[in-house]
């Protein structure tokens, strides 16, 4: 594994650290008047979800992990688990549905993931950014109410509540940010 400087770390970087995997969060360089400069970065344990906060001067080293993506279909969930095939293999994988956390509602039947392995072994699971849902229950759309940064609440099809623009109404399909999880577009 490639090791690198304290001050090369990135927003997005995953090291071995402290005996765990961790991903890099937030990096902040920081330059003090008096003695070496090095980064503050807030590391994220892949394994248990657990954060850190941790200095590193630029003569520090630390081992970068290469993560392989694999995409991966979704089947079902039975007993608090996902079922995954991998689309070239057809080889099936089960990971805890906690893997997901609050973004688990947008997991579709057949939707395609990319699941990122450290070897054999699963760790995180990217949805699509972008997910099309039905809005099943929110307030009537009132004409001429065009405030542009008016919104209102709504529930959506898996049962997810979010707010949404004004004019959108029930029954409309719209697309979700799963990132961030809240209204996008209309699809």
């Amino acid at each position: 594994m490639p090791k690198i400087n304290g001050n090369e770390i990135r927003p997005g970087n995953v090291l071995e650290h402290d005996g765990g995997l961790w991903a890099a969060v937030k990096v902040n360089h920081v330059k003090p008047g008096k003695g070496g400069a090095f980064a503050q970065v807030e590391l994220k344990n892949l394994r248990d979800g657990r954060k850190l906060n941790e200095r590193f001067r630029s003569e520090d080293k630390v081992e970068q992990v290469r993560l392989e993506t694999k995409d991966q279909q979704f089947l079902y969930e039975t007993d608090g688990m996902l079922v995954f095939m991998d689309s070239e293999t057809y080889e099936q994988i089960e990971l805890p549905a906690d893997l997901l956390g609050d973004r688990r509602p947008f997991l579709q039947d057949g939707m395609m993931v990319a699941v990122e392995y450290y070897g054999e072994e699963a760790l995180s699971v990217r949805l699509p950014q972008k997910v099309t849902c039905k809005v099943v229950e929110t307030e009537p759309v009132v004409k001429g109410q065009t405030a542009a940064n008016s919104y209102k609440p709504a529930v959506l099809d898996n049962g997810v509540r979010i707010m949404v623009p004004p004019f959108i109404g029930t029954d409309e399909d719209i697309i979700i940010n799963t990132e961030l999880g809240e209204y996008s577009e209309r699809a």
